[in-house]
């Protein structure tokens, strides 16, 4: 198994539309055990996301499907840790 533990921070007055597209295709990306998009209260333009994959292989292969590309190009990753 393999998670991370994510902040985004959106451009300004779109972090609605970020997390619309991060959950776009989460039921159809393989290896995909949870995938929790939460918006941060201290910060408007700011989620916090939580993911679990079956393996660290499969979340590799996720970045490049196309989904997960337009929702990177949408936000700037700020903070990423395991």
């Amino acid at each position: 198994m393999y998670g991370l533990i994510g902040k985004m921070t959106a451009v300004p007055g779109k972090r609605d539309d970020l997390i619309a597209v991060l959950l776009e295709g989460v039921a159809t990306m393989p290896g995909c055990l949870s995938y929790i998009v939460a918006k941060d209260t201290g910060d408007a333009n700011a989620i916090w996301i939580t993911e679990a994959w079956d393996s660290k292989a499969s979340h590799e292969a996720s970045l490049s499907l196309p989904v997960r590309q337009r929702s990177h190009r949408q936000g700037q990753a700020a903070d990423r840790r395991l």
